[in-house]
């Protein structure tokens, strides 16, 4: 075997065991870690990963479920076809936000209003609210009475990248149906041209709003793991080649190639973690996922715990929220997302070969 790796990605696919549960579920609590941070102080800039690298535990998270996003899609729309797709795709996504929309709404805010019950259930925000959360994935809203004290008020902080997430998908559907995913090159050239826009705008536009920052930095993460898929039979997995990734991108730190080199590194880094032995003997490949209930009903869980405990440190706060959050997506896994997923086996025609289809 070549010390640059013998196994392509493709390669790597043939085997039944991938890490892909276990990494989606160690990036939904780092999630969590991440707003740790910034939910009881109300301030964003206290994470140490902020300090040292100029972005927050959450966002490399989000990075990489981006990057995991791209390229299981992306097989997912090859391997069945542009209707069982869009199939695939609302019962993975809908069922489990639904649940969590619904739950914060009307167990979460019913216990922590500071209104009466029948003022809250009665209140016309409460129901626009609901409305804007279902329709645009608002995440910077407000409950009647809920989270007033608290340094955030939002109730479900992390539904915004759903908004992204969902047009991507689109995006993958497009290319699919207009035959634009049939080689690498097209994705392989998109990836170079956002390579060269997030370069221009950090190192010549420095006054770009966030928004801006934030819409190629995703769009990025999902177009390149998209690419690795495409390219799989080219693309090896390396250990030296990613150490090399690191240190160009460290000292590429101050300069404008800086957060580019960081994603391109974060997600090459996370499929070669996807697909590297994590513990000998051990098949991560499991079927349950509740990264997605963690990532959802994170936020809420530790603004009630903020809202129990204002006194409380970050850190005392941080195992509560991670088991209790833990705990609620069990339930969402078992009781919505899982049954929901079964119906592919009813609605769609093909079933993926691969071992991840869980996250697809």
């Amino acid at each position: 075997m070549s010390v640059w790796g013998g196994l392509t990605i493709g390669q790597a696919m043939t085997a039944r065991a991938n890490n892909f549960s276990v990494l989606r579920l160690v990036l939904a609590s780092a999630v969590i870690v991440s707003h740790g941070f910034s939910i009881p102080t109300g301030d964003n800039t206290l994470e140490p990963f902020y300090r040292s690298t100029g972005l927050r535990l959450g966002e490399y998270a989000v990075n990489c479920f981006f990057a995991i996003s791209g390229f299981l899609v992306t097989m997912s729309y090859l391997q069945r076809g542009p209707r069982d797709y869009v199939i695939a795709r609302v019962l993975r996504i809908v069922p489990g936000f639904l649940a969590a929309a619904f739950f914060t709404v009307f167990v979460i805010g019913a216990a922590c209003t500071s209104l009466p019950l029948s003022t809250y259930f009665t209140d016309p925000a409460l129901y626009a609210y609901l409305r804007q959360v279902l329709t645009g994935f608002k995440s910077a809203g407000a409950m009647p009475g809920v989270f007033t004290d608290n340094p955030h008020p939002w109730p479900l902080g992390t539904i915004w990248t759903l908004r992204y997430e969902i047009a991507l998908y689109g995006a993958v559907l497009l290319f699919g149906v207009v035959g634009a995913l049939k080689t690498w090159r097209i994705a392989g050239l998109l990836v170079a041209l956002l390579f060269i826009v997030i370069v221009v705008v950090d190192g010549f536009i420095p006054q770009a709003t966030r928004y801006v920052e934030v819409l190629l930095r995703l769009v990025f993460m999902f177009v390149l793991g998209s690419t690795f898929f495409l390219a799989r039979g080219l693309v090896k997995l390396s250990w030296p080649l990613l150490a090399i990734f690191i240190v160009v991108t460290w000292f590429s730190h101050g300069t404008a190639f800086y957060f580019a080199l960081l994603y391109l590194t974060l997600a090459y880094g996370v499929l070669l973690t996807a697909f590297g032995p994590l513990w000998p003997g051990v098949n991560w490949a499991d079927k349950t996922d509740l990264s997605y209930g963690i990532y959802l009903f994170g936020w809420p869980v530790q603004q009630v715990l903020v809202q129990l405990f204002p006194a409380a440190s970050v850190w005392a706060l941080l195992a509560p929220a991670l088991i209790v959050s833990a705990l609620i997506a069990w339930v969402s896994w078992h009781g919505v997302e899982a049954p929901a997923l079964r119906l592919k086996a009813v609605f769609t025609k093909r079933q993926l070969r691969f071992s991840s289809e869980q996250g697809t």
